[in-house]
């Protein structure tokens, strides 16, 4: 099997810590593009006594450390979207390095090892970083969500995780219709929407709904991610597959909400 092959399947999901590391995926894929770039010029140097995923988050994470897009003048950063204009006001007060721990071991499932391995670091600090993230951004945000979900179990986790990290819960939504409803009748802060709800209806059509209306952020959680992951249309930037580990839905609610305008300290 090729490099190429053997790299492709994990793109989509480089991709996305990719966005939820920039806020923004024009930018975040400037950063892929580049690494893939660096494989490709000189496929010697790609690291090959660790599995593939681990050599491309490896590489990813040398250009991360070493490029700055938004010094190039490409427009990335200037007219760019909201995202970067927020993120770039969070970062002034927050390091990047705790919140590379948190994504790579919370969101993209690299082991507290593997994440010191890829970002040059020990166990100990690693585990430190995370920490030191999680307390930092929630300190920071504090929100109202609005859950789209009509699995009842899975509703009811979602709203202990999400009072448990300090927010309210707006309500909780079955169905599209009633999704947008609930949304006009008390603006939520964030949204954590399933895409396939109890009449058949649409949590992608409810959440292009609510954005129809206003801006909020949202946290798509499916079993069904490749319906999400097409690259013909803007992707989400936060994205969960089921079945979903708490520490994940926690990390990704912080992040969200880190890039969302409402919460920046003064």
């Amino acid at each position: 099997m090729s490099l190429g092959q053997q790299l492709a399947p994990h793109l989509p999901f480089l991709r996305r810590y990719a966005r939820a590391l920039t806020g923004s995926q024009q930018h975040g894929d400037s950063y892929v593009k580049a690494a893939l770039e660096a494989i490709v010029q000189a496929p010697d140097q790609f690291t090959r006594d660790v599995d593939p995923r681990l050599g491309l988050y490896r590489t990813f994470q040398a250009i991360w450390g070493s490029v700055n897009f938004a010094d190039e003048g490409d427009g990335v950063v200037e007219g760019g979207d909201d995202n970067e204009a927020v993120a770039r006001a969070r970062l002034a007060k927050l390091t990047p390095l705790p919140r590379q721990a948190l994504l790579l071991t919370a969101m993209e499932g690299f082991s507290p090892e593997d994440a010191a391995y890829l970002i040059d670091t020990d166990v100990d600090e690693v585990e430190r970083l995370v920490s030191e993230a999680l307390a930092e951004i929630e300190e920071q945000t504090r929100a109202e969500v609005l859950i789209i979900e009509d699995e009842p179990i899975i509703a009811m986790d979602l709203e202990t995780i999400v009072r448990d990290l300090g927010h309210d819960v707006t309500g909780v939504a079955v169905t599209r219709d009633e999704a947008v409803t609930q949304a006009r009748a008390r603006r939520p802060g964030l949204v954590l929407a399933d895409i396939q709800l109890a009449d058949d209806s649409s949590g992608i059509d409810a959440v292009k709904d609510i954005l129809g209306e206003f801006s909020v952020p949202v946290i798509f959680i499916t079993a069904f991610p490749e319906r999400l992951l097409t690259g013909e249309r803007p992707e989400p930037t936060f994205l969960i597959t089921k079945p979903f580990q708490r520490a994940t839905v926690k990390a990704a609610i912080a992040q969200a909400l880190f890039f969302d305008r409402a919460t920046i300290p003064a």
